[in-house]
């Protein structure tokens, strides 16, 4: 493969793809295409950037995805006949005969039509026709059309291409009251007189000359140059550009766009709230993906290692070790205990049982609130192997025992001056366990189930004494714990695991990028993957701008179905609102879409509910400083939202495989 094909390859792969074009034939054909051949020789290096170039009379080449988009929204089949108006190089007329039985294309500069024309020649496209006319009237000799490609900007569509467009036929142009700026439009002429139209966005094209656009060249200034700038000059309109607008959830492909993180060591899925439908079917589509598809090792989740130790056996046909357990039975239930998250869970039991036993994808939790259910699995897991050790755990954990049912009381007491601590005994219980996992097989699952019991009791000791002390101290403690807790996960799954985790935005987006790290000196799962895991962590949020949630008014208060207000106009979420484009995913990683990414590196609020929502003081409780393109590398979308449907936990004492874990 020579320098172009590769820059070629690279053009499709991510200024194309990247950006969400997803028509087969548009990007077939691009591959194809030697987009160096139609610019001139000493611009040929700069021929797969994403960016238009100058040609010949003054006109230019456009970029790469602006051709691909308008030539996506066209919609072409291999049998259309096709009007290309303003050939130009003859580079869009080359691509849409690539997909297309016939093209006509029109250019009014004699220049640029020879040349174009000796060139396609020269490329064997025998199904294109260049003509020198002016391109506004169309060409009434070889109508209709079954779609009209314009690359120039005019007031209004012409009336000469409605006459000629077929009743079912694409029509897409840029159209604007200035010649500085135009919509990006397409039409679909549903009927003789009716007309659909949809707007693609902002973008700047040379301007459309002739009896039926305007009536003159512009006067060309040499410090305003009059070169085609498809890039939007909004927020709305970038976002709506470099969107990949995604199937609707539920859709077989919903999640397909996900696969240009499938090569990641780390895949992290966010959430602006705890209660929010969409946010859990949606990460259930792209994890379901990269297990099925990518051999994604385990699911790590935002939930107590105990709880997912339960849902961990279920899924993966093991054995109960404490049958008495129930899981997600404290405060917020809903939070896991919702049919959107149950069906997850039915899908990975079902998954997992065709395989053997090595290759299953496991569940586990990264949370630490549990303290006194990882008590008990330690001791549970001592008794059954080893009781002597459990009777030197039951002493050394004895310290906790009048604090386990209220953790809190414990930070408290430990906080005041003169109160021992349970440090010392639970790091004591911690190391034992860790000895034991080095001297036995990797393979005990109980051993590894109880030695992170043990760390969570260890970090939850740390955790409730410091909620006494500085707020980030006890909030990186927790998050410290998490990410903990996933490494030691990938390190026992070995150097090929590959892991997905889901949590909250605050966690998964980095941190440093938010007041969370600049203001408050706190720091999250998110920034020490990026600081572990380097480009191989994908940190990917998730927003909305309105809708309903499901949430409480205050810690241990009733669950509530509250609306969500919407997104404040100072807010990410309102610009994403503004842009119409939802659902969608917009990649921010360096080099995919960079006018975007700079433009979201502009601080503004972003909004984050926990399961705790109140509308009323929304700013205060639940607005921060953001830079979004430097705390995500991917933003999912979805406008309007509704809350989960929750489970309430069942009194049944007998289970079946169909209703366990949920009872339902």
């Amino acid at each position: 493969m020579n320098t172009f094909e590769e820059a070629r390859e690279r053009m499709v792969e991510r200024q194309l793809k990247g950006r969400g074009i997803r028509n087969a034939r548009v990007l077939e054909c691009m591959s194809a295409i030697a987009r160096d051949a139609f610019v001139p020789p000493a611009l040929a290096e700069f021929a797969y950037e994403d960016s238009p170039l100058p040609i010949a009379a003054g006109q230019t080449i456009s970029q790469p995805y602006i051709v691909a988009l308008m030539l996506e929204a066209a919609d072409l089949q291999p049998g259309d006949h096709v009007l290309d108006i303003g050939t130009g190089s003859g580079y869009a007329a080359a691509i849409a005969a690539c997909i297309a039985a016939r093209v006509d294309t029109i250019e009014r500069h004699r220049e640029l039509a020879d040349d174009a024309a000796a060139l396609l020649k020269a490329l064997g496209l025998t199904n294109v026709s260049v003509h020198h006319a002016d391109g506004t009237l169309g060409m009434p000799q070889h109508a209709p059309f079954d779609a009209i490609i314009a690359a120039a900007g005019g007031p209004s569509v012409p009336d000469a291409w409605r006459a000629q467009l077929k009743i079912g036929g694409r029509l897409v142009m840029p159209v604007g009251d200035a010649r500085e700026s135009q919509r990006l439009m397409k039409y679909t002429r549903t009927d003789d007189d009716v007309w659909r139209d949809e707007d693609l966005g902002g973008v700047m094209f040379v301007p459309l000359i002739g009896a039926q656009g305007w009536s003159d060249e512009p006067d060309i200034r040499t410090d305003k140059p009059t070169l085609e700038e498809p890039v939007a000059r909004t927020l709305p309109d970038l976002i709506r550009a470099s969107a990949v607008r995604l199937p609707a959830l539920g859709a077989p492909d919903f999640a397909h766009a996900f696969d240009r993180f499938a090569d990641k060591r780390v895949v992290l899925l966010g959430e602006a709230s705890h209660g929010t439908a969409e946010f859990y079917v949606a990460r259930a589509a792209i994890t379901r993906r990269l297990i099925e598809r990518h051999g994604f090792s385990f699911v790590a989740v935002e939930a107590d290692w105990p709880d997912a130790a339960i849902i961990d056996e279920h899924v993966r046909g093991r054995p109960r070790a404490r049958p008495e357990a129930r899981p997600f039975t404290r405060f917020p239930t809903w939070m896991w205990r919702n049919t959107e998250f149950a069906a997850f869970v039915a899908w990975l039991r079902q998954h997992n049982a065709a395989l053997p036993d090595e290759r299953r994808a496991a569940f586990y939790g990264l949370d630490l609130y549990s303290l006194s259910e990882s008590i008990a699995a330690v001791l549970a897991y001592l008794d059954a192997q080893d009781p002597g050790a459990a009777r030197i755990a039951r002493v050394r954990y004895g310290c906790l025992t009048p604090w386990q049912k209220n953790p809190a009381v414990y930070g408290r007491a430990a906080w005041q001056a003169g109160f021992g601590t349970c440090e010392e005994a639970v790091v004591a219980q911690l190391r034992d366990l860790l000895d034991r996992r080095l001297a036995t097989s990797a393979s005990d699952h109980g051993l590894l189930d109880a030695t992170h019991n043990a760390r969570l009791v260890a970090s939850a000791e740390q955790y409730y004494r410091a909620m006494y002390g500085a707020s980030a101290e006890s909030w990186n403690l927790r998050d410290t714990h998490m990410f903990d807790t996933l490494d030691s996960l990938l390190d026992a799954w070995g150097p090929d695991a590959r892991a997905v985790v889901w949590a909250h935005n605050s966690h998964l987006g980095d941190a440093s990028a938010t007041e969370m790290g600049r203001m408050r000196d706190e720091l999250n799962v998110g920034q020490l993957c990026r600081e572990r895991f380097g480009d191989d962590a994908a940190l990917i949020g998730f927003g909305t701008h309105a809708g309903t949630v499901a949430a409480a008014s205050d810690w241990e208060e009733p669950m509530q179905i509250m609306q969500v207000r919407p997104s404040r106009a100072d807010s990410y979420e309102h610009q994403f609102h503004l842009a119409g484009a939802s659902p969608c995913l917009v990649d921010l990683r360096a080099g995919v879409n960079d006018a975007l990414r700079d433009a979201l590196g502009e601080e503004r609020l972003e909004r984050f509910i926990g399961v705790v929502y109140r509308p009323d003081t929304e700013l205060y409780s639940h607005y921060a400083q953001a830079e979004l393109s430097a705390q995500f590398d991917a933003f999912v979308w979805f406008d309007t939202t509704r809350a989960v449907s929750a489970i309430e936990p069942s009194q049944v004492t007998h289970e079946t495989p169909e209703t366990f874990p949920f009872g339902v």
